[in-house]
């Protein structure tokens, strides 16, 4: 049985993203068409899905994060991969905008520490190439929790994840590499080192906004191959961008880089 302690306007703000969350699942996801034509909705998964939202804001509301901030964090969450293991520790994964009006958005994955998460510090790892996938090779081939199998459909647990020592952030980066995407062809035209620093920069911050929980962590980049030039440009742009920030505004704390 889950109890839950919530005061009238945190439980009123739940309640609003419940049904602004039932309603798009029900004109989006969980419609069919029966033989006389109407629509119907599984009202068992509603009431799964409501359940599991109300579990996240309670335990939101005692961490201090937002109906809102919880509701951005549960959209991004992954459950379970097709023929991944099963494990403990939580996972999201999607897309960050960092660009509105071109339609720029770089997406990521990210894997929560096994054992206390909120104790260890976050790393951000990027491959190199230019344009080698962070996802495809970081995280399926090298670091990640999870490895792929030559001729096995199945994913196995990789016994040396970097995720036992700290929270894990793949990135796709620039945009065209990977998820990542822009809608204004001039972006990929234009790429170069200064502003692949630029963009995973604005990544960041927009991330944080989204996991706020994390912005108190110390903070780690490293990465691989042309990732040596990547780490140290965007390690400049986050240290000369801290001197103007404050702890409650985009201000990251940075420590070093592997």
């Amino acid at each position: 049985m889950v109890k839950v302690n919530l005061n009238v306007t945190y439980l009123s703000q739940i309640i609003s993203l419940t049904l602004s969350i039932k309603q798009t699942t029900r004109s989006t996801y969980l419609k069919r068409e029966s033989s006389m034509g109407s629509t119907q909705v599984c009202s068992s998964c509603l009431q799964v899905l409501t359940l599991l939202v109300l579990i996240s804001f309670a335990s939101g509301s005692r961490s201090g994060l937002s109906p809102q901030v919880l509701a951005e964090q549960e959209a991004d969450r992954v459950v379970r991969i097709p023929g991944q293991p099963k494990v403990d520790f939580k996972q999201y994964a999607g897309y960050v905008t960092i660009d509105k009006s071109h339609g720029k958005a770089l997406f990521y994955w990210f894997f929560e520490a096994i054992e206390s998460p909120e104790k260890k510090p976050l790393l951000l790892w990027l491959n190199g190439g230019p344009g080698c996938s962070s996802i495809a090779y970081g995280a399926a081939e090298e670091l990640g929790p999870f490895l792929t199998q030559k001729g096995v459909p199945e994913l196995k647990f990789n016994e040396y994840t970097w995720n036992k020592a700290a929270n894990l952030l793949f990135l796709e980066s620039p945009v065209g590499v990977g998820f990542s995407y822009t809608n204004t062809s001039e972006d990929i035209e234009n790429l170069g080192d200064t502003i692949v620093a630029k963009d995973s920069y604005t990544f960041l911050v927009n991330w944080f906004r989204r996991f706020p929980q994390y912005k108190s962590h110390d903070f780690y980049l490293s990465g691989e191959s042309y990732a040596g030039h990547y780490v140290p440009q965007l390690a400049e742009v986050i240290f000369d961008a801290n001197k103007n920030a404050t702890k409650d505004n985009n201000y990251i704390k940075f420590k070093g880089l592997l």
